[in-house]
């Protein structure tokens, strides 16, 4: 697979692995040896990055991870992150932002251990904190780069001032939000800031958590324990709706003989040569599905063809529930 570069040297290969779903939010888990041996697949494919956080599961999802990739080290590159707790301890639901100092740097011992790592390769904070300074939380990670624990810090859902505030104390490597042809917002400001900055961009839920591979409709049913049962974007009202953005990306595929997933990831691909997109599986068929898209070019009409029929289409509901949305900072 090709490789690309998020930051100033951090080289992973095009397409990531994004393994949340491993262990945590679609429902109930499949058997650890299974995504264990996914995971390890995907590196025989020539993935090389993959992201975890300690808030998946919580914990497990990181000791998946580790275990995983045990064999590889050196090779690979893991994403992780840190920010959330638990509103008191023992609590098994971590619903609080937490990103003092003190606590960043607990959370980094614990993800170490459990990814079998003597460092993270891209340490993110996983949403702001509004309580804490985005000054202190990169000074606290520039600390753990200093004593070699991390050695990439990266954002997730950050906006354009807390980019430039924390970039300015320590280089951001790569910021991680949701973007996908269901979900642009990032064009507007988010994109020319990391453009000038040097900074990466590494797209999560790339396919819309799954509504742009085609394989959901208004009827699907989801298990009670996934969370797409709580964003709007996912009622059945919505679903209908938006079903005409996947009929149209259909035909796109059709066309170029591949998948609609594939489009999806392909048309992220074409938009920046430092964006990574992280797409999610269960699935060996389509972790492969996935990869392929790599392989994929758009050309300047293609993607000219997709903007020009997808902006036909205005994507209905919000993408998250409304506690969620809070902790989006703008």
């Amino acid at each position: 697979m090709q490789t690309r570069t998020l930051g100033k040297n951090l080289e992973v290969s095009a397409i990531g692995l994004g393994c949340m779903g491993m262990s945590f939010s679609y429902g109930p888990p499949p058997e650890k040896p299974e995504m264990i041996a996914l995971i390890r697949s995907a590196v025989e494919r020539g993935v090389t990055f993959f992201d975890t956080a300690e808030v998946y599961g919580p914990l497990a999802n990181e000791e998946l991870v580790g275990e995983a990739l045990a064999p590889f080290r050196g090779k690979v590159a893991i994403a992780t992150k840190f920010g959330f707790a638990p509103a008191s301890p023992g609590e098994a639901r971590w619903s609080t932002l937490n990103s003092q100092p003190a606590h960043i740097k607990q959370a980094v011992d614990g993800s170490l251990q459990r990814l079998k790592v003597d460092a993270i390769d891209l340490l993110y904070q996983h949403r702001v904190d509004p309580n804490v300074p985005i000054e202190e939380v990169a000074g606290a990670v520039k600390n753990l780069i200093r004593e070699g624990k991390v050695k990439h810090f990266g954002l997730s859902e950050a906006g354009v001032k807390t980019i430039r505030r924390a970039h300015a104390v320590q280089p951001v490597t790569a910021l991680q939000s949701e973007y996908s042809l269901w979900w642009r917002e990032p064009e507007d400001a988010i994109l020319p800031v990391l453009e000038e900055l040097g900074i990466g961009f590494v797209p999560f839920s790339p396919l819309g958590k799954g509504f742009l591979t085609g394989t959901i409709d208004a009827q699907t049913r989801f298990d009670g324990s996934d969370f797409r049962n709580s964003i709007p974007r996912f009622s059945a009202e919505n679903r209908t709706s938006n079903l005409e953005l996947v009929a149209l990306l259909t035909a796109i595929a059709e066309r170029k003989k591949a998948t609609p997933a594939q489009i999806a990831l392909a048309w992220l691909l074409a938009q920046k040569p430092w964006i990574v997109p992280i797409p999610g599986t269960r699935k060996l068929e389509r972790l492969e599905e996935n990869i392929g898209a790599a392989a994929i070019e758009l050309s300047s009409d293609d993607r000219r063809d997709i903007d020009r029929v997808t902006a036909q289409v205005s994507v209905q509901g919000a993408r998250y529930p409304e506690a969620s949305q809070r902790m989006i900072d703008r």
